[in-house]
């Protein structure tokens, strides 16, 4: 068996153009050198914010003397993940996640009807959230990571700033802009890179996950 197929890509590809954060810069990527034109290499000049697509959050992003995000430590975007089901179509709540048996040191990634937009042309703000009661239950749990499967873990103008402060501050690594769309409920083996940027307060990210177990469906 090719245990390379078992492999499940739950990042986002980066393109020109793409669905971006209101305010964020626009992702560019062009071919400065190109094999094609007649040039000796082909050689890409790429602009993006560092809260493009798939990317990580550190401390630092709302906190001033947080955690850059070249100081994120491995256990706390590799290992063993949860897949968690979210089915509320507004938020996350408390309800939902107080029957998933979350434990201190968990990275939790949520599965949200937000998988479906990516393939969306531009930014929708009506996405799920984190409802700031859930990111103090997510707190008091003392998570190490969580993940949502849109741009940002709060809602659009609503409780951005207070969801993403709640977690932070309690030393809670949070991954945006994952498409967990092929990604069943259960338990799994995961790798997410951050780019390591000195002293950065975010970067892109690869993310893949490998099953190891399966969450029986209710």
């Amino acid at each position: 068996m090719n245990r390379e197929r078992e492999w499940i890509d739950i990042s986002v590809p980066l393109s020109t153009g793409m669905v971006h954060y209101p305010g964020d810069s626009v992702v560019q990527i062009e071919h400065e050198q190109d094999i094609a034109r007649g040039d000796v290499a082909t050689v890409s000049r790429v602009c993006l914010s560092a809260h493009s697509g798939t990317h990580v959050d550190a401390p630092l992003h709302f906190c001033e003397k947080g955690r850059a995000i070249d100081q994120c430590p491995f256990d706390a975007i590799t290992g063993r993940a949860r897949v968690i089901q979210i089915r509320d179509d507004e938020s996350i709540k408390p309800s939902e996640l107080e029957t998933s048996g979350i434990k201190p040191g968990d990275i939790l990634l949520f599965k949200t009807r937000n998988s479906r937009l990516w393939s969306d042309e531009s930014f929708n703000r009506n996405y799920v959230y984190l409802s700031t009661a859930a990111a103090l239950l997510l707190a008091q749990k003392k998570v190490r990571t969580i993940g949502i499967d849109y741009l940002s873990i709060g809602g659009f103008e609503g409780n951005e700033v207070e969801a993403h402060r709640i977690l932070l501050e309690a030393s809670i690594w949070i991954i945006e802009g994952l498409n967990l769309s092929s990604a069943p409920p259960g338990v799994y083996e995961f790798v997410c890179l951050p780019l390591r940027i000195a002293g950065g307060e975010a970067a892109p990210a690869r993310a893949i996950i490998r099953p190891l177990s399966r969450v029986p469906r209710s």
